[in-house]
Protein backbone atom coordinates (compact mmCIF):
# COMPACT_ATOMS: atom_id res chain seq x y z
CA UNK A 1 0.00 0.00 0.00
CA UNK A 2 1.31 2.99 -0.91
CA UNK A 3 2.05 5.89 1.77
CA UNK A 4 -0.18 9.49 1.97
CA UNK A 5 1.42 11.95 0.63
CA UNK A 6 1.60 14.40 3.39
CA UNK A 7 1.35 18.09 3.00
CA UNK A 8 3.58 20.49 4.36
CA UNK A 9 2.98 22.98 6.96
CA UNK A 10 2.94 25.27 4.06
CA UNK A 11 0.07 24.04 2.29
CA UNK A 12 -1.64 23.20 5.18
CA UNK A 13 -1.12 27.32 6.39
CA UNK A 14 -2.73 28.41 2.94
CA UNK A 15 -5.84 25.95 2.92
CA UNK A 16 -6.51 27.62 6.26
CA UNK A 17 -6.07 31.07 5.63
CA UNK A 18 -8.12 30.59 2.61
CA UNK A 19 -10.93 29.18 4.92
CA UNK A 20 -10.58 31.63 7.43
CA UNK A 21 -10.94 34.40 4.86
CA UNK A 22 -14.04 32.72 2.82
CA UNK A 23 -17.26 34.73 4.18
CA UNK A 24 -19.63 32.53 5.37
CA UNK A 25 -22.88 32.03 3.11
CA UNK A 26 -25.82 34.25 3.62
CA UNK A 27 -28.95 32.80 5.13
CA UNK A 28 -31.77 35.00 5.58
CA UNK A 29 -33.69 34.58 9.22
CA UNK A 30 -36.82 34.80 7.42
CA UNK A 31 -38.49 31.77 5.87
CA UNK A 32 -39.61 31.79 2.46
CA UNK A 33 -43.54 32.04 4.24
CA UNK A 34 -42.55 35.20 6.46
CA UNK A 35 -41.06 36.77 3.10
CA UNK A 36 -44.24 36.03 1.17
CA UNK A 37 -45.90 37.95 3.45
CA UNK A 38 -44.31 40.89 4.03
CA UNK A 39 -44.13 41.74 0.74
CA UNK A 40 -48.40 40.82 0.26
CA UNK A 41 -48.32 43.13 3.33
CA UNK A 42 -46.88 46.07 1.70
CA UNK A 43 -48.70 45.41 -1.96
CA UNK A 44 -52.25 46.10 0.12
CA UNK A 45 -50.76 49.07 2.14
CA UNK A 46 -49.59 50.47 -1.49
CA UNK A 47 -50.85 48.50 -4.33
CA UNK A 48 -49.57 50.69 -6.96
CA UNK A 49 -46.09 52.55 -5.57
CA UNK A 50 -44.48 55.29 -7.40
CA UNK A 51 -41.32 57.27 -7.64
CA UNK A 52 -41.18 60.59 -6.22
CA UNK A 53 -39.13 62.13 -8.99
CA UNK A 54 -41.34 64.34 -11.30
CA UNK A 55 -40.34 63.52 -14.77
CA UNK A 56 -41.70 63.46 -18.67
CA UNK A 57 -39.97 61.16 -20.15
CA UNK A 58 -37.07 58.74 -19.98
CA UNK A 59 -34.45 61.45 -20.64
CA UNK A 60 -35.83 63.80 -17.99
CA UNK A 61 -36.02 60.96 -15.63
CA UNK A 62 -32.56 60.67 -16.03
CA UNK A 63 -31.40 63.78 -15.03
CA UNK A 64 -33.54 63.93 -12.16
CA UNK A 65 -31.94 60.55 -10.78
CA UNK A 66 -28.55 61.73 -11.35
CA UNK A 67 -29.77 65.01 -9.80
CA UNK A 68 -31.14 63.26 -6.85
CA UNK A 69 -27.64 62.00 -5.06
CA UNK A 70 -27.48 63.64 -2.11
CA UNK A 71 -30.30 65.21 -2.24
CA UNK A 72 -34.32 64.86 -1.47
CA UNK A 73 -36.52 64.36 -4.05
CA UNK A 74 -38.33 66.80 -3.18
CA UNK A 75 -35.77 69.64 -3.87
CA UNK A 76 -35.08 68.21 -7.11
CA UNK A 77 -38.69 68.59 -8.04
CA UNK A 78 -38.79 71.98 -7.21
CA UNK A 79 -35.31 72.80 -9.06
CA UNK A 80 -36.49 70.85 -12.41
CA UNK A 81 -40.04 71.81 -12.69
CA UNK A 82 -39.20 74.60 -14.22
CA UNK A 83 -35.96 73.22 -16.06
CA UNK A 84 -38.13 70.77 -18.24
CA UNK A 85 -40.31 73.02 -19.08
CA UNK A 86 -37.45 74.67 -21.04
CA UNK A 87 -35.68 71.91 -21.60
CA UNK A 88 -37.00 68.01 -21.88
CA UNK A 89 -34.67 66.27 -24.53
CA UNK A 90 -30.89 66.23 -24.61
CA UNK A 91 -30.90 68.85 -27.68
CA UNK A 92 -33.14 71.03 -25.53
CA UNK A 93 -30.73 71.08 -22.56
CA UNK A 94 -27.18 71.99 -24.58
CA UNK A 95 -28.79 74.64 -26.44
CA UNK A 96 -29.78 75.79 -22.59
CA UNK A 97 -26.13 75.54 -21.77
CA UNK A 98 -24.18 75.04 -18.64
CA UNK A 99 -24.06 78.29 -16.83
CA UNK A 100 -28.15 78.34 -17.17
CA UNK A 101 -28.47 74.86 -16.02
CA UNK A 102 -26.89 75.86 -13.25
CA UNK A 103 -29.21 78.91 -12.23
CA UNK A 104 -32.04 76.16 -12.43
CA UNK A 105 -30.15 73.41 -9.87
CA UNK A 106 -28.23 75.45 -7.91
CA UNK A 107 -30.64 74.65 -4.90
CA UNK A 108 -29.29 71.29 -5.18
CA UNK A 109 -26.42 70.25 -3.59
CA UNK A 110 -23.20 69.97 -5.49
CA UNK A 111 -24.98 71.60 -8.83
CA UNK A 112 -22.24 72.81 -9.91
CA UNK A 113 -20.69 69.18 -10.65
CA UNK A 114 -24.12 68.08 -11.73
CA UNK A 115 -24.36 70.63 -14.28
CA UNK A 116 -21.45 69.66 -16.17
CA UNK A 117 -22.73 66.44 -16.17
CA UNK A 118 -26.50 66.65 -17.56
CA UNK A 119 -24.23 68.70 -20.82
CA UNK A 120 -21.99 65.60 -20.61
CA UNK A 121 -24.86 63.49 -20.74
CA UNK A 122 -26.85 65.35 -23.04
CA UNK A 123 -23.81 65.27 -25.56
CA UNK A 124 -23.23 61.44 -25.60
CA UNK A 125 -27.06 60.90 -25.69
CA UNK A 126 -27.38 62.64 -29.03
CA UNK A 127 -23.43 61.53 -29.94
CA UNK A 128 -24.07 57.61 -29.21
CA UNK A 129 -27.56 57.12 -28.87
CA UNK A 130 -29.39 59.16 -31.06
CA UNK A 131 -30.50 61.04 -28.55
CA UNK A 132 -32.39 58.38 -27.11
CA UNK A 133 -32.11 56.65 -23.68
CA UNK A 134 -30.82 53.16 -23.62
CA UNK A 135 -32.74 50.32 -22.03
CA UNK A 136 -29.44 48.48 -20.95
CA UNK A 137 -27.78 48.93 -17.30
CA UNK A 138 -24.85 48.42 -19.25
CA UNK A 139 -25.12 51.52 -21.75
CA UNK A 140 -27.03 53.70 -18.93
CA UNK A 141 -24.01 53.00 -17.12
CA UNK A 142 -21.67 54.90 -19.83
CA UNK A 143 -23.65 58.17 -19.26
CA UNK A 144 -21.69 60.76 -17.06
CA UNK A 145 -23.74 60.68 -14.00
CA UNK A 146 -25.30 57.32 -14.04
CA UNK A 147 -24.28 54.77 -11.37
CA UNK A 148 -26.07 51.51 -10.91
CA UNK A 149 -28.41 53.03 -9.00
CA UNK A 150 -29.81 55.89 -11.16
CA UNK A 151 -29.44 52.81 -14.32
CA UNK A 152 -31.79 50.34 -12.00
CA UNK A 153 -34.24 53.41 -11.73
CA UNK A 154 -34.60 53.95 -15.20
CA UNK A 155 -34.76 50.48 -16.18
CA UNK A 156 -37.83 50.34 -13.73
CA UNK A 157 -39.35 53.56 -14.47
CA UNK A 158 -38.77 54.18 -17.55
CA UNK A 159 -38.74 50.74 -19.40
CA UNK A 160 -40.53 48.31 -16.74
CA UNK A 161 -37.59 45.90 -15.97
CA UNK A 162 -38.06 44.49 -12.77
CA UNK A 163 -34.74 45.64 -10.72
CA UNK A 164 -33.48 46.97 -7.35
CA UNK A 165 -32.09 50.46 -6.88
CA UNK A 166 -30.40 50.31 -3.71
CA UNK A 167 -30.44 53.72 -2.43
CA UNK A 168 -29.83 55.10 1.24
CA UNK A 169 -33.67 54.11 2.68
CA UNK A 170 -33.11 50.55 0.71
CA UNK A 171 -29.74 50.07 2.32
CA UNK A 172 -30.83 50.40 5.88
CA UNK A 173 -33.90 48.35 5.60
CA UNK A 174 -31.94 45.84 4.16
CA UNK A 175 -29.81 45.59 7.14
CA UNK A 176 -31.86 46.99 9.79
CA UNK A 177 -34.35 44.39 9.31
CA UNK A 178 -31.76 42.01 8.92
CA UNK A 179 -33.57 40.81 5.50
CA UNK A 180 -30.30 40.87 3.09
CA UNK A 181 -27.59 42.77 5.28
CA UNK A 182 -24.36 43.69 3.50
CA UNK A 183 -21.76 46.17 3.68
CA UNK A 184 -22.18 47.89 0.51
CA UNK A 185 -24.91 48.72 -2.04
CA UNK A 186 -24.01 46.07 -4.93
CA UNK A 187 -23.83 43.64 -2.35
CA UNK A 188 -27.02 44.72 -1.00
CA UNK A 189 -29.04 44.46 -4.42
CA UNK A 190 -27.72 40.77 -4.70
CA UNK A 191 -28.96 39.40 -1.40
CA UNK A 192 -32.57 41.56 -2.06
CA UNK A 193 -32.94 39.85 -5.74
CA UNK A 194 -32.26 36.54 -3.91
CA UNK A 195 -34.99 36.76 -1.11
CA UNK A 196 -38.03 38.62 -2.45
CA UNK A 197 -41.01 36.60 -4.42
CA UNK A 198 -40.54 36.75 -7.92
CA UNK A 199 -43.70 37.83 -7.77
CA UNK A 200 -43.22 40.89 -5.50
CA UNK A 201 -39.94 42.10 -7.35
CA UNK A 202 -41.02 44.71 -9.76
CA UNK A 203 -42.57 46.96 -6.95
CA UNK A 204 -40.62 45.89 -4.08
CA UNK A 205 -37.92 48.74 -5.29
CA UNK A 206 -40.42 51.02 -4.38
CA UNK A 207 -42.28 49.93 -1.28
CA UNK A 208 -38.74 49.40 0.68
CA UNK A 209 -38.01 53.01 -0.42
CA UNK A 210 -41.29 54.77 0.84
CA UNK A 211 -41.23 52.04 3.95
CA UNK A 212 -38.02 53.36 4.76
CA UNK A 213 -38.43 57.08 4.08
CA UNK A 214 -41.83 57.37 5.82
CA UNK A 215 -42.01 54.68 8.85
CA UNK A 216 -38.48 52.85 8.95
CA UNK A 217 -37.10 56.29 9.62
CA UNK A 218 -32.92 56.60 9.87
CA UNK A 219 -33.21 58.06 13.09
CA UNK A 220 -36.15 56.89 14.85
CA UNK A 221 -38.09 54.14 13.31
CA UNK A 222 -41.95 54.34 13.52
CA UNK A 223 -42.69 50.92 14.89
CA UNK A 224 -46.40 51.52 15.56
CA UNK A 225 -47.10 52.66 12.08
CA UNK A 226 -45.40 49.22 10.55
CA UNK A 227 -47.66 46.61 8.79
CA UNK A 228 -44.65 43.69 9.55
CA UNK A 229 -43.56 44.59 13.36
CA UNK A 230 -44.50 41.19 14.01
CA UNK A 231 -42.49 40.03 11.51
CA UNK A 232 -40.04 42.29 11.55
CA UNK A 233 -36.52 40.82 13.04
CA UNK A 234 -34.63 44.16 13.48
CA UNK A 235 -33.06 44.39 17.24
CA UNK A 236 -33.89 47.84 17.10
CA UNK A 237 -37.75 47.54 17.36
CA UNK A 238 -39.64 48.75 20.15
CA UNK A 239 -43.32 47.32 19.00
CA UNK A 240 -44.81 43.44 18.30
CA UNK A 241 -48.47 44.96 16.81
CA UNK A 242 -48.54 45.51 13.13
CA UNK A 243 -50.57 48.60 12.34
CA UNK A 244 -54.00 47.64 10.60
CA UNK A 245 -53.38 46.47 7.03
CA UNK A 246 -55.26 48.80 4.72
CA UNK A 247 -54.80 50.86 1.75
CA UNK A 248 -53.08 54.27 2.42
CA UNK A 249 -55.47 56.51 1.55
CA UNK A 250 -54.47 58.82 -1.54
CA UNK A 251 -54.61 62.07 0.60
CA UNK A 252 -52.08 60.40 2.75
CA UNK A 253 -49.82 59.26 0.18
CA UNK A 254 -50.00 62.85 -1.21
CA UNK A 255 -49.16 64.48 2.11
CA UNK A 256 -46.17 62.25 2.60
CA UNK A 257 -45.05 62.93 -1.05
CA UNK A 258 -45.02 66.68 -0.11
CA UNK A 259 -43.17 66.55 3.08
Amino acid sequence: MANPKIKSSAQNMKKSNATASRKPAFKCPYSKAELEEIFRRFSIQRPEPKGELEHVNPFTLVVAVALSAQATDVSVNKATRALFAVADTPQKMLDLGEDRIRDYIKTIGLYRNKAKNVVALSEKLLRDFDGEVPQTREELMTLPGVGRKTANVVMSMAFGHATLAVDTHVFRIANRLLLAPGKTPDEVEQRLMKVIPDQYLYHAHHWLILHGRYVCKARKPECERCVIADLCRSPEKICDVPAPLVELPQQMIAAETAS
